[in-house]
This record gives structure tokens, C-alpha cells and sequence, in this order.
């Protein structure tokens, strides 16, 4: 066991109480030490090496997970909002030989066969070297070509989640629900094992409950009846998910008071929403993180708060700045890409940029997806699409500038029968607290949603802004002067 794993089950061992609970299952620390060994022991009898999740939230996969950081196995989430040619990928890219998870036409596909433990097992036709440590592969969806496999060690993992646990301190949270995938590095490590450190209780429920249906789906009702049968003290949330909450809230939904910390990040939140989210008493904290550092950096909590930032570097890590703006990150991160040279440098580029006030830092987008318009300013669309959507009319927004007198908005309006007066008001409302050289000049309303199945969105949401530029460049084209 990694020393780093080691301390995390010592601590795990001072606890008492309800650890787990899935329903009316529950496991208290004493029952999840005694299933963590026993897993653990049984996936060393087999001679696995690297074994692969495909379950749906709940005690299973937290006992899995849990069991494989215990007997020192390289742990692969397989996520289920992936498409079916991208989760062979990851079986295939990473070298599974365990798959923990029903069998299906991808398992027989990928040659994968039930073994006498209940798992499948095969045996892989090629197995890419990890970096020495490597315990996690987890990967990311990106905005183009197939995902990436972010190789992660125990000591890089759990450095977060126990800043995560002490930041959290305050709040005194005694129990977590689990909103987002478990797949998902952000609830692995915050929802699960920052929790667990603090002797909470961590409650998983099938994202099906949660509201979740299919890649995208997504069914609010749900969420909020389970908000109100969880009465939980903390939740993870992207910033959809919270527009949804709060919008809610302001149309007289009821939520939990039970709420002390709601964490939300994934990506960039409008400062209006967190002054929304304020007003109606939601302890929101904005936060930022990747996967190539275990997910959080940064995290906004009750003694140093400032709306429109992203908080301050958490105690695990060091930030600076290039003279361009682009944030760079010393401490626990990832040992490397599956498959890539090992990772050289104390210093991790991260392709974002932003600038500190105060020690806060404010984050203005990505590097690569920057623009520069044709009188020579500088755009971070993601800014502008942020404050777009949060205006009631708009769903989605991608905004295109490059070598443009004027910048173009491709509008996807929140129901079809919405006017282009409803929408051109919303651009006009979100242009008066613009720069002119950020605001939406000319838009266009969208044929069709951002989606996984028009290749227009990624999976979890993401733009595939190249994509969208092929698709919509005659449009754009046809508005220039």
C-alpha cells in the first residue's frame, strides 16, 4: 500500500458511526473497513492489475474503488455519459484485464468474460506501461478526439481531498450527498474521499434518482425530491446544475435548510449567479480544478470568499503566473498521459489563464480558446457565454470572433417557441455590462441543441468550438459586411 493510502485508511480507522448509506443500506466505518479488506484481498487472489468501474453510483462502486487504493491496483472509471466507442477506448487504451460492472454487448465486444469471482475478466492484447505509482486513470472527455488517460498516484489524490476535508471545517459537515458521477475525479475525491476523512456520512444514489437519464439528460424534479429526503449538509454541483437549483428557488421551490456548503465548479460560474445563489441563503462556494491536478486548486470557503473568483490556492499547492496570464501549478499532480512521456518540471501548465487579487484568483478562460478580434483585442468567449446563459431565454451560447469587426453569438433558445425579440433582449441586457469589444455585435439562433450526437458538445457538455465553427462558418460568413 502507498504510504500515502495508508494514512488514509489509518484516519478512516478512527471514525465510528455511518460511513455509507445507499437507501436503506448502510455501512458504518467498522462494516467498510471489513468489505474494503475483503475486496482488496480478493482482487489480489485473482492477479488483476488494472480493473475498470463501469457501475452506477452507489456502495458498490465506493467499496470497489476504495478496495483497489487498498491492495495498490491501477483503478480506471469508466463513465457512463462516455459514447460506447469511447468507453472500448478506455478498456482498450488502458489495458483492462478486470471489468467491474454488468456484462453487455460492449464487455463481449472488448472480449471480456464472466469469471468464478462474478467479475469479467480477459486478457488484454496490449498493456502500455503507467508511470511507476500510478493507482488512478482517469479520463478526460476533452473537446476533441478520443479522451485522455490523466495517470494519477495516492499521494496526489488524497493531498486534495484532505484540503478539501480541512477547508470545509467550519461548516461542520456531517453528511454528503453525491449529486455528480462518481466517474468523475471532482465527486471521487471531494464527495468521497475528503467525507470519509472528516468521519462523515457520504449517501450515494443511482444517478437516476439524482435526475440524471442518459448522457445528457438531466430532470430537475428529481433532484430536488431527493434534496428533500437527503436533507444533506454538502452537494457538488456544476454550474448548470446550480442555474437549475437557484432558478427554482426563485420561483418559490423549497430547498434543503439542512445545506452548509455547496461547492461548484467544472467550469465558469457568472459572479450573477453566485449573487442570486446569496440572496435566497445558498452557502455557495465556487472552486477550480482540473484532472492533471486531482481535480481542486482553488476553492472559495467561509473565512476567504470573494464573488467572481475562484478562491485561494488550497495548502496542497502553489500557483503562479506567466507573463501571459496563464496559470501555472506546483505540487501534487498527475505522473503523466497514459501512453506519453512522464511528466518533467515542478511547474504544471494548465492552458488556463487569470490574474490574482488579494491572493484570489480570477480566471478569464482558456488559453486556446482566446480570440483576437479584428482591431487586435483580445476575447475570452467563455466570459461572455457564461453571462449569456444565465439570462432565463438562453440555454446555450458560443460566441466566435476571430479576425471579426464584430462578434457573433450562436444562440440555442430554453424552448423552441422562445421569439427572437425574447432572445435579442436577453443579448441586449448581457451587452450592457460588456465591454464593446466582448459583446455579442450580430447572433444567430441555433438549428439545433449543442449535443454529444451532433458532435457539436461534448459529452459532459463541453463546446467543440472547431466543430461548431464548421458548422456554422456560411452562416457567420453571410452576416459579415
Amino acid at each position: 500500500m502507498q504510504p500515502a493510502a495508508e494514512r488514509f485508511f489509518r484516519a478512516l480507522d478512527q471514525h465510528s458511526g455511518i460511513a455509507l448509506s445507499e437507501g436503506p443500506r448502510q455501512l458504518s466505518y467498522a462494516e467498510l473497513r471489513h468489505e474494503v479488506v475483503a475486496r482488496a484481498g480478493q482482487l489480489e487472489q485473482l492477479g488483476v492489475q488494472r480493473v475498470a468501474l463501469a457501475l452506477d453510483n452507489g456502495l458498490e462502486w465506493a467499496l470497489w474503488d476504495l478496495a483497489l487504493l487498498r491492495a495498490g491496483l491501477v483503478c480506471v472509471p469508466l463513465p457512463g455519459f462516455f459514447s460506447p466507442a469511447q468507453q472500448e477506448h478506455v478498456l482498450n487504451h488502458a489495458g483492462i484485464d478486470c471489468l467491474i460492472g454488468a456484462a453487455s454487448p460492449l464487455s463481449e465486444r472488448c472480449g471480456f468474460r464472466p469469471s468464478t469471482s462474478g467479475l469479467l475478466q480477459r486478457e488484454p492484447q496490449a498493456v502500455t506501461p503507467v508511470p511507476v505509482g500510478t493507482l488512478k486513470i482517469t479520463y478526460t472527455s476533452g473537446t476533441t478526439g478520443q479522451p485522455k488517460g490523466v495517470c494519477l498516484d495516492a499521494q496526489a489524490q488524497l493531498a486534495v481531498a484532505e484540503s478539501l476535508w480541512q477547508a470545509s471545517l467550519p461548516c461542520e459537515v456531517r453528511q454528503h450527498l453525491c449529486v455528480l458521477p462518481l466517474a468523475t475525479l471532482l465527486e471521487n475525491i471531494a464527495g468521497l474521499y475528503a467525507p470519509l476523512l472528516a468521519g462523515a456520512r457520504v449517501e450515494l444514489r443511482p444517478l437516476a434518482e439524482i435526475g440524471f437519464s442518459g448522457a445528457a439528460g438531466f430532470e430537475l424534479p428529481r433532484l430536488l425530491a431527493t434534496l428533500q429526503a437527503s436533507q444533506p449538509h454538502s452537494l457538488i454541483l456544476l454550474p448548470q446544475l446550480l442555474l437549475a437549483l437557484v432558478s427554482a428557488a426563485e420561483q418559490g421551490v423549497p430547498l434543503p435548510t439542512s445545506l452548509r456548503f455547496i461547492a461548484v465548479g467544472g467550469g465558469r460560474v457568472a459572479p450573477q449567479l453566485l449573487e442570486r445563489a446569496g440572496s435566497l441563503g445558498l452557502p455557495v462556494y465556487e472552486g477550480y480544478g482540473l484532472s492533471e491536478c486531482a481535480s481542486v486548486v482553488c476553492l472559495n470557503t467561509p473565512e476567504a470568499r470573494r464573488i467572481g473568483t475562484v478562491g485561494r490556492p488550497l495548502p496542497h499547492v502553489e500557483l503562479r503566473l506567466t507573463d501571459d496570464g496563464e496559470v501555472l501549478v506546483r505540487g501534487p499532480h498527475m505522473l503523466g498521459y497514459l501512453g506519453e512521456p512522464p511528466l518533467t518540471g515542478e511547474w504544471l501548465a494548465t492552458g488556463d489563464l487569470g490574474h490574482f487579487e488579494d491572493g484570489f484568483l480570477t480566471l478569464h478562460g482558456r488559453k486556446k480558446h482566446q480570440f483576437v478580434t479584428a482591431y487586435g483585442r483580445n476575447v475570452n468567449p467563455e466570459w461572455v457565454e457564461a453571462e449569456l446563459v444565465q439570462q432565463a431565454p438562453i440555454a446555450q451560447a458560443w460566441l466566435h470572433g476571430e479576425a471579426l469587426a464584430q462578434n457573433v453569438a450562436v444562440l440555442v433558445p430554453r424552448r423552441a417557441a422562445l421569439s427572437d425579440a425574447e432572445l435579442r433582449a436577453a443579448v441586449e441586457q448581457v451587452n450592457a455590462g460588456l465591454p464593446d469589444y466582448a459583446r455579442v455585435h450580430q447572433w444567430l439562433r441555433a438549428d439545433a441543441p449543442f449535443s454529444a450526437s451532433n458532435g457539436l458538445a461534448t459529452a459532459n457538455g463541453r463546446l467543440r468550438r472547431n466543430a461548431l465553427f464548421d458548422h456554422y462558418q456560411s452562416a457567420i460568413n453571410a452576416l459579415q459586411p
